[in-house]
């Protein structure tokens, strides 16, 4: 009997690992591939290489080091250039991830792709995974319905704690628990540092309070983020956050927590996995920690959407995602673009 080939993308992690023994358990043909994404990627492939020959899967390299520098790392700079605060992890996963390693893929023979996120896929429809504590829907939002067919989430169902126990009952003792970093290229460096190897520039520039109150100084607007409290240095009976940047201005815009609380946001670069609704009414996830919230989200014109929450919501980031959920299942998804209309 031929069984399905199926590509695994294999980090060396539990997930990937877990994943890819639940896949052999079904009878099918595992391959494991393993992306070189960084310059440091090669001291990666002995470990991923171990676990492979643990499994007894061929393991593939796909080196995408070169793309990810321009696709991933060179935006990630240029939207903290633009005084945006992006996601990495959602653009890696549509372009790279689920994109070009997808492709590489294809071009081995594989007719489907896993990896080991924790979230499923229900009729062709993005969902969240049943562990809430570990759903990952949100990183993959901007995956297309064409992209979905051919991907599987052998995890989707699964809770973090159980895959643990799995791995070790398949012989797998090594994990310990530990979680990977999210932002992979940053590997434990302090992100101002890590920008200005990318060649950002420290000027100094005010840090104003929403009043226009000169209250102090900076190195870099590009160097804080919306809800930021620490690093401000400004001495005062209750604590000041970043309420705002002006990249154009370099400033950085204070204020008190109340000044966080927004109601209101404006998107671009909409994408819907339904067919593009007159105006819609569900639930808006605004990071990847936090409680979707009641909205309602209104087109209004060149291709911009406004989203008006029924309850404000706090520290909204211009640059991050905003995805649309009904109920567990992904609609749709925009960038922050600003606060205001």
């Amino acid at each position: 009997m031929t069984h399905k080939k199926i590509g695994i993308a294999l980090s060396g992690g539990v997930d990937s690992t877990t994943a890819a023994a639940l896949l052999l358990e079904q009878g099918l043909a595992v391959e494991g591939f393993f992306m070189l994404l960084l310059p440091e990627s090669n001291a990666q492939i002995g470990k991923v290489q171990r676990v492979a020959d643990q499994l007894g899967i061929p393991l593939h390299l796909v080196d995408l080091r070169k793309q990810f520098q321009e696709q991933i790392i060179a935006a990630f700079t240029a939207f903290y250039h633009q005084g945006l605060t992006p996601n990495p992890c959602v653009v890696c996963n549509e372009l790279i991830k689920c994109g070009l390693l997808l492709d590489a893929m294809a071009a081995k023979g594989m007719e489907a792709m896993a990896t080991g996120h924790y979230a499923r896929i229900n009729n062709g429809r993005l969902c969240r995974g049943s562990d809430p504590s570990k759903d990952q829907s949100y990183f993959l939002c901007r995956l297309s319905p064409e992209r979905l067919a051919r991907i599987v989430f052998p995890l989707g169902s699964w809770q973090k704690e159980d895959v643990f126990a799995q791995a070790q009952a398949i012989g797998f003792t090594h994990f310990d628990g530990s979680e990977s970093q999210d932002v992979c290229f940053l590997a434990g460096q302090h992100l101002a540092s890590f920008l200005v190897k990318q060649g950002l520039e420290s000027h100094s520039g005010e840090i104003v309070t929403t009043t226009g109150k000169v209250v102090g100084h900076h190195q870099g607007y590009w160097q804080y983020t919306v809800g930021q409290r620490r690093g401000l240095g400004i001495p005062d009976a209750s604590p000041w956050y970043v309420v705002g940047l002006n990249a154009e201005c370099n400033q950085v815009f204070v204020g008190k927590n109340e000044e966080l609380l927004q109601r209101e946001l404006l998107l671009t670069d909409v994408q819907w996995q339904i067919t593009a609704p007159e105006q819609w009414q569900g639930h808006v996830q605004l990071r990847s920690r936090h409680q979707a919230a009641a909205a309602q989200v209104i087109p209004v014109g060149n291709g911009r959407w406004h989203v008006c929450f029924t309850e404000p919501q706090r520290a909204i980031t211009p640059g991050q995602f905003a995805v649309f959920y009904e109920n567990d299942l992904v609609v749709g998804s925009g960038i922050i673009s600003s606060l205001q209309l």
